[in-house]
């Protein structure tokens, strides 16, 4: 599952791939509680075990996707 975030006063968007055990709405679930605290930090763990934090007062939105193994180019693996 694909997470995307766009950051407050930046044009670059962080994308996070979760692991094949992340549950749609469990992950949905633990966003929308980060960002009822204007104090909170979203944290989330992507599919090689590092955690991403991103200050809840920072993020301008959030995008929930299925995965796409259709990758092409140097980023492809």
């Amino acid at each position: 599952m694909d997470v995307r975030i766009g950051i407050i006063q930046t044009a670059k968007e962080l994308d996070v791939e979760l692991g094949d055990g992340a549950a749609r709405d469990e992950v949905i679930a633990q966003i929308e509680k980060a960002l009822a605290d204007a104090d909170a930090v979203l944290w989330l763990t992507d599919k090689r075990g590092r955690r991403i934090g991103v200050p809840s007062s920072r993020v301008a939105y959030v995008e929930v996707g299925e995965s796409d193994e259709r990758r092409v180019g140097f980023g492809a693996r």
